[in-house]
Parts: C-alpha cells; sequence; structure tokens
C-alpha cells in the first residue's frame, strides 16, 4: 500500500530536525575546536552530591537510586549518605592529589542541611553547579510551571548565597526536564545545563528567555549507570572510561577538540573497594601533555570564545 501525499506534509517538515532548540550540526563537520594551550581533549571531572529524603513522593516516579523498600527505608538512605559523610573525602584526598579541579553538583538542600561538606568543598575550590533541590523533587511534563518555577527559583537563589559564586550551571535532578525546564533556567540566569547527553561537544540550546549552552554530562561512562544501571564490574568501568579518554583524544586531534564529561557519586565511588578503580581513572587522565582539565564554567567560557555566532 502507498502512502497518500498528505502523509509528507506536517508542520517542521524539512531538513535537519522538528524544532528550533538547537541548528542541525554533525560533530564532523564543525569548525576545528581547540582547548586552551592548543590541547585536543577538555575533561570535565563532575561530582554529584545528592540528597534522597528518606520519605521520598516518588513524583512523577520513583528516581534512580533513591528509596525502593517499605519506609522507612534506611539500607538504602543511609547508604546515600555514606557518600556525604565518608566517600567525598577520599575524593578529596585523590583529586588534592593529582591537582584535579572538580565541579560540584549539589542538591541545594544538601548544601543547606551540611555546612560543614559545604565549607569543606569550598575550601578545596572548585565551580558549583545546582543539582536542584533534591534528588525528589523532579522537573517533568505535566507539571504546574509556578510550581517548578518555585523549586529552580530557590534551588538557585540558595546555592549562590550558600556558595558566594554566580552558579552558572544546572544539572536536573535524574536528568530529567520538562518542557519549561530550559526557559526556567534562563530566567534564573543559568548559562549552561548538563543534562542533554547527544554530543561531545557543547552547544547552542534557544530558549524563549535567551540563550542557554548546553554542556553534555555523559550517561554512558558515569559511575552509577555502567555499575549499577548495565550491573558491570568495577575493572569494567575503569576499561570504559579510559576507553573513552583515549579515542576522544585521539578525535580531537584528528577533528579539532573533544569534551570528556565525568560523572562521579560518592557513595559509590568513594567506597574502600572502589577508590582504587577511580584512583586508576583520575591517573589516566591527569597530567597528560594534551588534556585540559577545568571546571564546565570555564569550559563553557573557551567553547563560547571560539564559537562566537557558530556556537
Amino acid at each position: 500500500m502507498s502512502l497518500e501525499p498528505e502523509y509528507l506534509h506536517y508542520p517542521w517538515r524539512r531538513h535537519g530536525y522538528d524544532h528550533e532548540r538547537y541548528a542541525w550540526s554533525m560533530l564532523g563537520e564543525r569548525p576545528p575546536l581547540q582547548w586552551p594551550g592548543g590541547k585536543p581533549l577538555a575533561v570535565w571531572i563532575n561530582v554529584s552530591l545528592q540528597f534522597y529524603p528518606l520519605n521520598q513522593r516518588g513524583v512523577p516516579f520513583k528516581v534512580p537510586n533513591g528509596m525502593t523498600m517499605p519506609y522507612p527505608d534506611l539500607r538504602h538512605y543511609s547508604l546515600r549518605d555514606y557518600g556525604n559523610r565518608v566517600g567525598i573525602y577520599r575524593m578529596l584526598a585523590a583529586f588534592e592529589q593529582r591537582g584535579i579541579r572538580p565541579t560540584w553538583a549539589i542538591n541545594a538542600q544538601l548544601a543547606e542541611q551540611q555546612p560543614y561538606l559545604l565549607n569543606r568543598l569550598k575550601a578545596y575550590g572548585g565551580e558549583f553547579l545546582c543539582h536542584g533541590w533534591n534528588m525528589d523533587h523532579l522537573h517533568y511534563g505535566g507539571q504546574d510551571r509556578d510550581e517548578e518555577a518555585e523549586i529552580v527559583r530557590r534551588s538557585v537563589t540558595t546555592l549562590r548565597e550558600l556558595t558566594g559564586q554566580p552558579v552558572r550551571g544546572w544539572l536536573s535532578p535524574a536528568k530529567h526536564q520538562s518542557w519549561n525546564t530550559p526557559e526556567l533556567l534562563a530566567e534564573n540566569g543559568i548559562e549552561y545545563c548538563a543534562d542533554w547527553v547527544n554530543d561531545d561537544l557543547p552547544y547552542a540550546f534557544a530558549t524563549e528567555r535567551g540563550e542557554l549552552t548546553m554542556l553534555p554530562l555523559s550517561t554512558e561512562i558515569e559511575d552509577q549507570f555502567v555499575m549499577c544501571q548495565n550491573l558491570h564490574s568495577e575493572d569494567s568501568w575503569v576499561a570504559q572510561v579510559t576507553d573513552a579518554f583515549d579515542f576522544l583524544l585521539q578525535e580531537g586531534r584528528e577533528q579539532g577538540g573533544r569534551l570528556l564529561a565525568l560523572n562521579l557519586h560518592p557513595w559509590l565511588v568513594g567506597q574502600p573497594h572502589r577508590i582504587g578503580c577511580l584512583e586508576a581513572v583520575l591517573d589516566h587522565i591527569s597530567g597528560h601533555a594534551e588534556v585540559w582539565q577545568a571546571p564546565a564554567g570555564e569550559i563553557l567560557d573557551a567553547y563560547r570564545a571560539q564559537a562566537g555566532g557558530n556556537h
């Protein structure tokens, strides 16, 4: 049976995408990009510091890594809390030994409730990125716009006040957005968002309130995705991250700059039986002559300086 001619006539029928959020752009066809010092690869180490409420609502779904057992699910609650009490300090030691400059993606409620943790992160240095209010306040389709607007405003404002930083970036809990989320981020002065993972470079993202830049924070090589969701071993995670690093470095040499974005969770890789695997990954990455390791905001600025009107 043949299709009727009307089948091929619909809004947004054209070459490229069926939206105006970002332009059609093939990675291999973009102008070559170089990071500061002529480096072909930028590395963004992102640490997700999260608070999972014990009495989670689960609206509109139970967030991954949240409570799964009947209330009170102290086993999972205390495991997540381990990362903020113990695991993060092992990670800080590993970072310091290798000169790593991380980005702290932190729930605003966690920053508010644990001043010792926040002050320790501030003392280490690095950029703070807003990771929403907590891991049970999700952003989702059908959510009342005013409700979501209040969550975004409260989260960003609280973190700016507590850190004394401009807080330019955003990572949604569970990387989950509503159709309104990008507009609300722009309204609150957010410059970049890490939710969309469809690239190996930053790219311009349009909103009704101005332009965001998407800094893709890879899901495929993040610790919890590989070890908890794909159920691969710690050694396999190390191999996957180092393989990604080696490939992107070579591609950056041949085609122009690339970005390796590695997301880490202290409750997972801060464990005593996993910290060695994190150290192996950091050893492979750190001190490489062709690599620029920087916080997300510096990567954003370097990208924008070169992209100009083409970003």
